[in-house]
C-alpha cells in the first residue's frame, strides 16, 4: 500500500470522536484512556452512532472537525465507507485508536497504528497524515488492505445487517482453506474473473481462492488459485461474477453476491499516524 507522510501543521484540529458501542463493551478502560488523553489535548465533540443514517449525519455535519474513530478495524472501514459516499474522504486526516481483539485491529496495526491507546490518542493529537490507498467496489463497500474469496468449503459469510451495533458486531474471520479435496471442490464457487479485461478464470472451473491486495504502488496485485493452478496478475480493477458467492473484505465477510468489481484508488485518504 503506497504511503505519502506529511506533517500536521499547527495544533491540534477538532474532533469529531466516533464511539464503536462494541469497543466499550470489550474495553471500556482503554476507551476512556484514549478519551482523556484526546479531550486533553483537543476541543472533542465525542458521538455514539446508533445507526448508519446516525453515521452519515453525524460525518455530514461535522464542519471543521477532524473524525477520529475509537473500536475495531471494521468500524474504521464503516466510516471510511460514509465518507466515500459523501465524496469528502481525503478531504482531511483521519485517525484512530484502535480497541478490540488483536484479529479485529490487524489492518489497523498492519498501517502502523499503535495499538497502545495513549500512543494511539497521541498520534491523533500531534502525529503525521499519511497519504493511503484503498480498495472500493461497485457497490459501495471499501476495503484497505484487501479482499478474499475462499473456497474449498470455507464458512460462507453472511450479509450485511441494518444496525449500526450489528455492523460494528464482532465478526469472526473465515478459515483458511489449507487443502483442496474433492468434496471441498464441489461447494468452491465458480466464479468468472477479469483482471482490466484479461480473463483469469471461469465458470467451468471452481476456485480455490481469488486474493486482491494493494502493496506499495497503487495497484492491485491479484492471485487465483485453482485445483493443480495458479494465476497472478496485476491490476487497476477486477471484476467478479458467479450465482452467487460471498467474500471477506478486510478479513468481514460480505454477500452473497453475483457480480462486483473493485478498484485500486491510489493515494484515496490520510491516516493520522505517530512522527516517529
Amino acid at each position: 500500500m503506497s504511503s505519502q507522510s506529511t506533517p500536521v501543521n499547527g495544533g491540534p484540529e477538532p474532533i469529531l470522536l466516533l464511539l464503536d458501542p462494541v469497543a466499550r463493551q470489550v474495553d471500556g478502560e482503554s476507551v476512556r484512556i484514549a478519551k482523556d488523553v484526546l479531550c486533553g489535548g483537543a476541543d472533542v465533540k465525542v458521538a455514539h452512532p446508533e445507526t448508519p443514517s446516525e453515521l452519515d449525519r453525524l460525518l455530514s455535519h461535522r464542519g471543521r472537525r477532524r473524525p477520529v474513530v475509537i473500536g475495531s478495524d471494521l468500524a474504521l472501514q464503516r466510516v471510511l465507507q460514509a465518507l466515500y459516499r459523501q465524496r469528502e474522504l481525503g478531504a482531511e486526516p483521519v485517525g484512530m485508536v484502535p480497541v478490540g481483539r488483536a484479529e479485529e485491529v490487524a489492518a489497523a496495526r498492519a498501517l502502523g497504528v499503535p495499538t497502545e491507546p495513549v500512543r494511539a490518542a497521541r498520534a491523533v493529537l500531534s502525529g503525521i497524515a499519511r497519504r493511503l490507498d484503498l480498495l472500493v467496489d461497485d457497490g459501495g463497500g471499501v476495503a484497505l488492505g484487501g479482499v478474499r474469496i475462499i473456497g474449498g468449503g470455507a464458512r460462507r459469510p453472511v450479509g450485511r445487517t441494518g444496525g449500526w451495533r450489528s455492523l460494528w458486531a464482532k465478526l469472526a474471520a473465515a478459515e483458511q482453506a489449507n487443502a483442496l479435496s474433492a468434496e471441498a471442490v464441489d461447494h468452491s464457487p465458480r466464479v468468472r474473473v477479469e483482471a482490466d479485461g484479461r480473463l483469469l478464470a471461469d465458470v467451468h472451473r471452481p476456485v480455490r481462492l481469488v486474493e486482491l491486495t494493494l502493496p506499495a504502488d497503487g495497484v492491485l496485485e491479484v492471485v487465483v488459485r485453482a485445483l493443480g493452478a495458479e494465476v497472478r496478475a496485476r491490476a487497476a480493477s477486477v471484476s467478479v461474477v458467479g450465482r452467487g458467492f460471498g467474500y471477506e473484505a478486510d478479513g468481514h465477510p460480505v454477500g452473497p453476491v453475483r457480480a462486483r468489481t473493485w478498484t485500486a484508488h491510489p493515494g484515496a485518504w490520510d491516516l493520522l499516524l505517530p512522527a516517529a
